[in-house]
């Protein structure tokens, strides 16, 4: 039977609709997923992520542990309070997931690691600091809300008198009373994302509907992030491809020279040799939706669709593909025994909740 989280009973009185995702029970939507999309566009929407797995390490060995278990240096985070996002690696440079890692204080860090992942990152994790001098704890207490959308800071501030939250940068966090609130999403709006005790979930969701947040599910949080550019773990990358083929090259952090991370050796290796295929955007006059799993034929070889679906907000079907690293142009998906033309463009296909004003016509 799939887990619950705390504001279950919440999303039936929302009338959401209820799916299974990573062994969780969650709103795929309640009405509308268009309507949900441009909510967290052009005004705020919130999103239970109480099925992410939050790990608190502490101890005097936690930095260093940290800084051989991801391919980020959490010795860019100089000072409590501040995140970065990066990728725990396999000795092969494959993608064992990727996670946020916030710095509470001296020798205490928390991490934000996917549902779907949760027992092979655990089982990782403890294996790798198995001799290092750190506390491991899984808070299986704790429920995590994302308020997320132009005007979602000042609702998180009014609900919860947290006035400092306006000045937080980007993956910046604060504790707050029982509230630990981090300026981070997965939407590629402004926003936060709360951590908060189980039982405190409901009555602030609650609260946030009353002014107006509106609630939202799985679907729209795929279509946002998929119009961000934003990697989903099991569909654009995993241990098959690496940072560097996963257009997130920029959160291995290669220097300090000597800082060993795992899986640094078969990266170097990558990079000196130059990659053969590239994650990049696809972008459809009409036609049809493509799907994860869609073949890509190109002029250099044939790749593959790892996510796609319809852009509410760039209006036309949009996909993240795999393809060899020298294509540019137009490209072939294969839908439905069809050929649907598409063009190759940078990610994200959305910034600052309006389309890239350079996207081509597909």
């Amino acid at each position: 039977m799939p887990a619950r989280t705390p504001l279950y009973d919440a999303h039936l009185e929302a009338g959401a609709k209820m799916v299974e995702f990573a062994g969780w029970e969650l709103p795929i939507r309640y009405g509308s997923l268009v309507e949900e999309h441009q909510a967290v566009r052009q005004r705020a929407g919130m999103f239970d992520v109480s099925h992410m797995t939050v790990v608190d390490l502490q101890g005097c060995g936690a930095r260093g542990a940290l800084r051989r278990l991801l391919a980020n240096d959490v010795d860019k985070i100089r000072e409590p309070g501040q995140a970065i996002y990066g990728c725990m690696l396999d000795h092969s440079g494959g993608i064992i997931d990727d996670l946020i890692t916030y710095r509470i204080e001296d020798d205490f860090y928390r991490l934000v690691v996917n549902a779907a992942t949760r027992e092979a990152d655990l089982a990782w994790i403890r294996e790798q600091l198995a001799e290092e001098d750190v506390e491991i704890v899984e808070r299986d207490d704790l429920a995590m809300i994302a308020v997320q959308g132009p005007e979602s800071v000042a609702h998180v501030v009014e609900v919860l008198g947290a006035q400092r939250v306006e000045q937080l940068k980007p993956f910046r966090s604060t504790s707050h009373g029982d509230f630990f609130i981090a300026r981070t999403g997965y939407t590629g709006e402004d926003g936060c994302e709360i951590i908060l005790p189980g039982d405190l979930a409901a009555p602030l969701w609650r609260k946030f509907i009353e002014r107006g947040v509106v609630p939202c599910g799985l679907g729209a949080r795929d279509s946002l992030r998929l119009e961000a550019g934003l990697n989903l773990y099991g569909q654009d990358m995993d241990t098959g491809t690496t940072p560097l083929e996963s257009n997130i090259a920029w959160t291995v952090a290669f220097d300090p020279a000597d800082r060993d991370f795992i899986g640094r050796e078969a990266l170097e290796a990558q990079r000196r040799e130059g990659v053969s295929r590239k994650l990049t955007g696809l972008l459809f006059a009409s036609g049809g939706i493509p799907r994860q799993g869609a073949a890509v034929h190109t002029p250099a070889g044939e790749g593959v669709v790892t996510s796609g679906g319809f852009g509410p907000t760039v209006e036309r079907p949009v996909a993240m593909a795999r393809i060899p690293v020298d294509v540019d142009g137009e490209v072939e998906v294969e839908l439905r025994g069809r050929r649907l033309a598409a063009r190759v463009v940078k990610l994200p296909f959305v910034r600052r909740g309006k389309p890239r004003d350079d996207l081509p016509l597909a």
